[in-house]
């Protein structure tokens, strides 16, 4: 696991993928027993972990997030391995393709690099006053980030856009990255999908509010934590459909025959009570278009 431990979408991810292993009639701690890494963000971390791992001799693994694809991918050719929110998989040199992945990988990806120019569009949709945005990211470890800011560049300059980036590579980067950008009026946020900014998304949040910034994050937790708005996978299902894949690992199929899926489920969540400390009156159209407001 990439996160912490302690983070209530960690036992989330967590809780699914047990109970929905629990539906296809395994009982943890008779038939099946999990061993949980967490990573908390760092590469290194995950790759000591993964070796860790190996000396257990699992049957299946499960992988989520780029980092932990990495290094478990850097540890074993042979284990068979299910992986969660994988940006572009395929691209990134895991797999074959999607269809035949080929090696000892399958799994779930998490958003096509397409996804940055439906941040952008989406902000500016509920924001209209944007005129300047930044890309907070993780060069370390987000997963393709290059698509994604390239993706958001190709519709930039319809919406009379300006872009910059926010490289944060610990958490000290943060505030000084989110107090630079709210200096001045029209500033946005766009938060890209990356372990460090989805346990630090409070700090993230607090602050882009504190600054009057409206921010859009990847996932769900973001909106719940106050972001104005946020669009992205359904997390907890593609955990549902990786105890899927991991039942059939374990009943004897191989990954190279599984293809690996793309996400069907997808959330829109806009904040109201946020929009309203920022002044910004949502159309009803686009509360009738949301999966959820948040009140």
């Amino acid at each position: 696991m990439p996160e912490v431990e302690n983070d209530e979408q960690s036992q989330l991810r967590k809780r699914v993928l047990e109970e929905s292993l629990t539906r296809l009639g395994w009982r943890l701690g008779t038939t099946l027993q999990i061993d949980y890494r967490w990573a908390g963000g760092d590469f290194e971390r995950a790759r000591s972990f993964a070796a860790a791992l190996m000396a257990l001799r699992p049957d299946a693994m499960l992988a989520v997030a780029t980092i932990s694809v990495r290094a478990v991918h850097q540890a074993t050719e042979t284990i068979p391995v299910v992986f969660v929110g994988v940006t572009e998989p395929a691209a990134q040199g895991l797999i074959r393709s999607l269809s035949h992945p080929g090696g000892n990988l399958t799994g779930f990806t998490n958003m096509e690099v397409t996804f940055g120019g439906k941040w952008l569009e989406l902000l500016k949709e509920v924001a209209p006053g944007v005129k300047r945005v930044a890309v907070m990211l993780n060069p370390e470890t987000t997963g393709n980030y290059a698509g994604f800011v390239q993706g958001i560049e190709a519709v930039a300059q319809k919406f009379a856009v300006t872009l910059s980036t926010s490289v944060v590579r610990q958490v000290a980067d943060i505030y000084p990255a989110i107090a630079a950008l709210g200096g001045e009026p029209g500033g946005g946020l766009i938060v890209l999908p990356d372990p460090l900014t989805l346990i630090h998304r409070k700090l993230i949040v607090d602050a882009a509010n504190r600054q009057q910034l409206p921010l859009i994050g990847a996932f769900k937790a973001f909106a719940d934590d106050g972001a104005l708005v946020s669009y992205g996978v359904d997390i907890p299902d593609l955990f549902r459909l990786a105890a899927g894949y991991v039942d059939r690992i374990l009943k004897g199929e191989k990954p190279a025959d599984l293809p690996v899926q793309q996400p069907a489920k997808f959330e829109f969540v806009i904040n109201v009570r946020t929009a309203k400390a920022l002044g910004i009156d949502v159309s009803p159209t686009l509360l009738a278009r949301a999966d959820e407001v948040i009140e």
